[in-house]
């Protein structure tokens, strides 16, 4: 009996303490926005006050766009007014203007280093395929990078010039934390985790890998958000189809989603949801909302982890696995599928519809077939495509 006691006591001690941790760490993810608030505000008014932004990483965001861009990066109502102006038109009602809202495909992705010509290939081929009249392009870059986004993308044939607006954004870390975060994996790979709480007017966004290639229209995964119910909030395709070869059910010192684990080269995201909802967790019996879980999180599990970011996903839908929906491989086929014979039955069936060319593979000769076409869309001279577009499906 006594034994049973000890261990009772040691059991409720450690939830004290596990409690108390968490909820110490809280302030600190929480204070990620309020630097970006205070940051926003810097950003209108630097010009006449000369003062700063309080980021972790230096704010040089901006909306670079010729033409019908968008004046201020966090104006909301300015972005309202000048929205039907993307498409050539007068301003419209605004019923009329949250619908043509509504209907913009938002995309995002996060480049640091050398991937501006990846990441720019990647963007073409969401843009060659699209049948949507407005793509919205969210490019998360270090400063460096962001006048050559501009220059290249104003570059583009003026019939795909009113098909799309993008913006360009800081890499953004809470400060207190915000080395350890850029360093976790890849360089500002883990930028993915914090978008819902930049983008917080954003409703739904896709997520994709610089090395990822469209060879389907954009709206066609963009669609999959129809498909969730009343408890999904994110989507994203199985890191392995065949366990035996699988990383996560070998190796993973960490909690991971399902069997295989998921891969977040592609990830649909219902923001708003993530932004609203309490998730369960390993660390306290309280439900965390999304901001005051990412720092706990990685505090406990950074010397477990190998994929960064991605674990840290796989972690939280363990716990909350309801929240997650799974798409086929063939909306994230990496050379994982081929590499060790074909595992990818829906790929095989109906085609390869997103390309990840992880590894680097479009840069060697290890996946030839990666490479090729990469190349192929890289090379693609945007001047002779007729005015009717997209391409044809392949």
């Amino acid at each position: 009996m006594r034994c049973y006691l000890h261990a009772l006591l040691l059991c409720m001690v450690f939830a004290v303490f596990s409690v108390l941790y968490v909820f110490n760490q809280l302030p600190v993810a929480s204070s990620f926005e309020s630097q970006y608030e205070d940051g926003r505000t810097d950003r209108r008014t630097k010009k006449s006050s000369g003062r700063q932004p309080q980021f972790g990483a230096q704010d040089t965001g901006r909306t670079v766009r010729k033409g019908g861009g968008v004046p201020s990066l966090f104006d909301q109502q300015e972005h309202d007014r000048t929205s039907s102006y993307y498409l050539g038109e007068k301003p419209a009602s605004a019923s009329v203007q949250e619908a043509a809202r509504d209907e913009r495909i938002h995309l995002a992705v996060v480049a640091c280093g050398p991937r501006l010509e990846e990441t720019l290939t990647m963007l073409k081929s969401a843009l060659l395929f699209s049948t949507k009249p407005l793509l919205h392009f969210h490019i998360f870059a270090e400063d460096h990078l962001h006048g050559s986004f501009g220059e290249s993308l104003d570059l583009w044939p003026s019939v795909f010039q009113t098909r799309f607006n993008y913006t360009t954004y800081p890499i953004t870390f809470p400060s207190e934390n915000a080395k350890e975060w850029k360093k976790l994996f890849k360089p500002c790979a883990s930028q993915r985790l914090f978008l819902p709480l930049i983008l917080k007017d954003v409703d739904s966004l896709l997520y994709v890998d610089t090395d990822i290639l469209f060879l389907q229209p954009v709206e066609e995964i963009w669609s999959l958000l129809s498909l969730f119910n009343s408890t999904h909030l994110a989507a994203m395709a199985p890191e392995h189809e065949e366990p035996r070869i699988a990383w996560y059910n070998r190796f993973a010192r960490h909690p991971y989603y399902g069997k295989t684990g998921v891969n977040s080269g592609v990830m649909l995201m219902n923001m708003t949801r993530i932004r609203e909802k309490y998730f369960k967790n390993d660390m306290t019996s309280v439900p965390l909302k999304w901001v005051e879980l990412l720092m706990p999180l990685l505090q406990k599990y950074k010397l477990n982890i190998t994929w960064g970011d991605q674990d840290l996903l796989n972690i939280i839908f363990h716990h909350n696995p309801e929240s997650l929906y799974v798409f086929p491989c063939q909306w994230n086929y990496r050379p994982d599928h081929c590499i060790y014979g074909s595992n990818c039955l829906k790929a095989e069936q109906e085609g390869v519809f997103i390309l990840h060319g992880n590894r680097g593979v479009y840069h060697d000769d290890k996946q030839p077939a990666f490479r090729a076409v990469y190349e192929a869309i890289q090379k693609f001279p945007l001047s002779l495509l007729p005015h009717s577009l997209p391409l044809p499906v392949l």
